[in-house]
């Protein structure tokens, strides 16, 4: 198996958030395929020293996140096409696919090659290589389907580059037809707080932290007059806190709260 090297903890910590939710709490999500991969990956790369029960859900609730939005968006548009932007491992397909729709996976060369290796395509997921922030992915995805709604899923994505980058990324997209995108965001004092404990319990505290959204009505003004917010909610506001820990559930609740960390979708 190919080595990532300096990406691989980025890519083991989601998965080891998947794997601790699907063995100790299914009701907040249940990944049989990531329970399949651990089987396959050496116990070292899914170690969860340092990590709180908090921190180890966090990644679970984005997937769970991300697949309630996805699969509500199917409801809606059975035709549509389904994009996941630095998908990492991720495996919603395998959770939230319906038989017939397109899904593509984005994410950096070496990554996508990765990826391969423990996750072989499906049937119908293309893995795309390239920048998440360039427009080759778009301009494939229009050529194979000119007229495809499609959902962009940036799950985990954002946080780590400027706003003006993130801005450009959602401007350029407004031009390739019926786009939807769904991606988490913390506030600014989210991420004071993401940078304080979160990053550091989960081994990247010396992660650079850029972006985030106070309010998604102003992100979307910057974006274009066209742009529309379809929801900004609370990040935790339909996770199950049944059996957990009470740090755990003061966590959320405060979190919550304060929308320190949110879900929004966007209509571009």
């Amino acid at each position: 198996m190919s080595k990532l090297g300096v990406v691989e903890d980025t890519l083991f910590v989601p998965m080891a958030g998947r794997i601790y939710a699907s063995e100790h709490y299914p009701q907040i999500l249940y990944d049989e395929k990531a329970l399949d991969l651990k089987k396959k990956l050496p116990s070292a790369l899914l170690e969860q020293d340092g990590q709180s029960q908090y921190t180890l859900l966090a990644s679970a609730a984005r997937s769970a996140n991300m697949d309630r939005f996805i699969m509500s968006f199917l409801e809606r548009r059975p035709d549509g096409i389904i994009v996941q932007l630095g998908c990492g491992l991720e495996t919603t397909y395998h959770r939230c696919d319906n038989g017939h729709t397109r899904w593509y996976a984005v994410d950096l060369p070496h990554v996508v090659e990765y990826r391969r290796e423990l996750l072989p395509e499906p049937e119908r997921e293309t893995y795309l290589a390239g920048d998440a922030f360039a427009g080759d992915w778009i301009r494939q995805i229009r050529t194979d389907a000119p007229d495809a709604p499609i959902l962009v899923a940036a799950g985990g994505l954002f946080h780590y580059f400027e706003e003006n980058t993130v801005v450009e990324l959602l401007r350029m997209l407004t031009g390739f037809g019926e786009i939807e995108i769904v991606f988490d965001s913390v506030s600014k004092s989210g991420m004071a707080m993401m940078r304080k404990k979160y990053m550091k319990q989960v081994g990247h505290g010396d992660a650079q932290m850029f972006f985030y959204v106070d309010s998604a009505s102003k992100l979307a003004g910057k974006i274009g007059s066209g742009v529309r917010v379809l929801a900004e909610e609370p990040y935790y506001r339909y996770i199950p806190r049944t059996g957990l820990k009470l740090s755990t559930k003061v966590s959320m609740a405060v979190s919550d709260r304060l929308r320190m960390v949110k879900m929004v979708h966007f209509k571009l």
